[in-house]
């Protein structure tokens, strides 16, 4: 007497970490809203100048050229990365911190930084930040 059974069970398909795709059981994780999207770069490139100054300042790197070797970058791309220290600190704070990108460019960009990073008076660089915040969005 031939016998039948069912069986079910939700399946779902993800990436692995090479990035090929792999059947996975259970229902997909859900994805928390505070990690949807990536991190800006220039949030990114903020944290490294500091860590970086960290480690001259401690002295366990002698300098920014042994950075800048250590970092497999040049000097001068090196300068461009610690330059974003000369912002002031609470625009600093606000670029640590910007929402994440969860569709098409960052809404910064490093380049478009810079010429605020010039900028000795702290208050201009409040200006200026503020007038590259309302800016309206690339197409």
């Amino acid at each position: 007497m031939p016998c039948s059974m069912t069986v079910e069970f939700d399946i779902h398909v993800a990436r692995g970490r090479s990035g090929r795709r792999a059947v996975r059981v259970g229902a997909p994780l859900c994805a928390d809203p505070a990690t949807v999207g990536s991190v800006p770069r220039i949030a990114k490139l903020m944290a490294l100048a500091i860590r970086c100054e960290e480690l001259v300042r401690r002295g366990e790197v002698a300098d920014y050229a042994e950075l800048a070797r250590l970092g497999h970058v040049t000097r001068a791309r090196m300068t461009q990365i610690m330059n974003l220290l000369n912002l002031a600190p609470d625009i600093q704070e606000e670029v640590l911190f910007l929402p994440r990108t969860t569709k098409g460019r960052d809404t910064i960009g490093e380049r478009e930084l810079r010429p605020i990073c010039a900028v000795t008076d702290w208050k201009k660089q409040r200006r200026l930040w503020r007038q590259l915040q309302d800016r309206p969005p690339d197409p």
